[in-house]
């Protein structure tokens, strides 16, 4: 096992910067996440910690050693990608073992940890099939029994799911937390899919515009997002969003020009409100109330999930329509009903107008 310390670490590309004075630590065995949209740095950082990227600024440390000026094969690191990268003339022992014949070692030992290897990901059957021969999950199996064999002091995934449908996304990533519990190696997983994000990663790095926006528990993140960024980004179906103006006389919210909400209808306190300008609330904290709550609509669309419900609620004065999670089956609404609805206790959360959390 081996820790990864980023130390002002920055990456250029001529004038642009993608990676921007990043600083965070990998604890010995952690599985961590890097998580953010398409172009916000996070695989770039996973590529400079392969030694496929040289780093513009700072240091990179792996285990205590400086490995800014070491090349790939010497960082003791293994990175499986999205494309599998299989070479499609050799069989899949002879993908599996390529790494340590580059390195010399002996034909025997070659074949004790394909073996070990096969066994784990359970691809024995496998071994002397060809790339074209096998479906996408099996070809990604490879490509991890590939990186295994190496014994790497880190495990690198960059996006190693995307390319597969969405029922055998959730088997493989039961599989990789299984792998990363069975061998308990420092492990960078690299996705867009806050999903993968909140199921897979002991702690999560949140990155945007090349820059760590928040970092913590899944569970931390999800619930005090230290910004609007996070809030949004992390959640399925995303949280709403309420802006409102603050009536300091009455103490009251003004949504839109007609809808006035007391301070206590969303369990905060007035000197936060008065602070803020957006009101963030989960789905599943936002429930049916009376037709004559102050804040209510109609039922604009329904998305019947199987083991819960989700109904759009359109809000004269709201440009998005608010959406509420309904675990109840016993609940029954339609389109066009008119609804009211009240906010759950002690989950509110309050945004000032730089997307600040208050």
């Amino acid at each position: 096992m081996s820790s990864i310390t980023f130390s002002h670490v920055g990456k250029r590309f001529n004038d642009t910067e993608v990676v921007r004075d990043i600083n965070l630590e990998v604890a010995d065995g952690e599985l961590m996440v890097f998580v953010g949209p398409s172009g916000c740095g996070k695989s770039t950082m996973l590529r400079m910690v392969a030694g496929l990227e040289d780093i513009s600024s700072g240091d990179l440390l792996i285990d205590g050693v400086r490995v800014n000026d070491l090349g790939p094969s010497e960082r003791g690191a293994a990175m499986v990608f999205q494309s599998y990268a299989l070479y499609p003339h050799m069989t899949v022992a002879e993908n599996m073992g390529f790494g340590l014949r580059m390195t010399g070692s002996r034909k025997s030992e070659i074949a004790v940890q394909v073996q070990a290897a096969a066994e784990t990901l359970q691809i024995t059957h496998l071994l002397d099939r060809y790339p074209k021969q096998l479906s996408g999950g099996q070809r990604q199996r490879v490509a991890i029994g590939r990186a295994i064999v190496r014994r790497p002091k880190v495990f690198l995934f960059d996006e190693p799911l995307s390319n597969l449908d969405a029922s055998l996304r959730v088997q493989l990533r039961i599989e990789l937390a299984k792998l990363h519990q069975q061998l308990k190696t420092t492990m960078i997983y690299v996705t867009h899919d806050q999903t993968e994000a909140m199921t897979l990663g002991n702690r999560i790095a949140v990155f945007n515009q090349g820059r760590i926006e928040q970092l913590g528990t899944p569970a931390a993140l999800y619930q005090r997002p230290v910004n609007r960024f996070v809030a949004e980004f992390l959640g399925s179906p995303k949280i709403n969003m309420i802006p409102y103006r603050w009536d300091a006389s009455a103490e009251q919210l003004l949504i839109g020009d007609e809808i006035r909400l007391e301070s206590s209808f969303v369990y905060l306190p007035s000197s936060n409100l008065a602070q803020g300008t957006t009101i963030g609330i989960r789905p599943e904290h936002i429930r049916l109330a009376n037709s004559d709550s102050p804040l209510r609509g109609a039922v604009e669309f329904i998305e019947y999930l199987g083991d819960t419900t989700l109904a759009y609620i359109r809000v004269k004065g709201l440009d998005a329509a608010l959406k509420i999670r309904i675990n109840d089956h016993n609940i029954k609404i339609r389109l066009g009903d008119k609804v009211g609805l009240s906010c759950e206790q002690g989950f509110g959360l309050v945004f000032n107008q730089n997307g600040e959390l208050i």
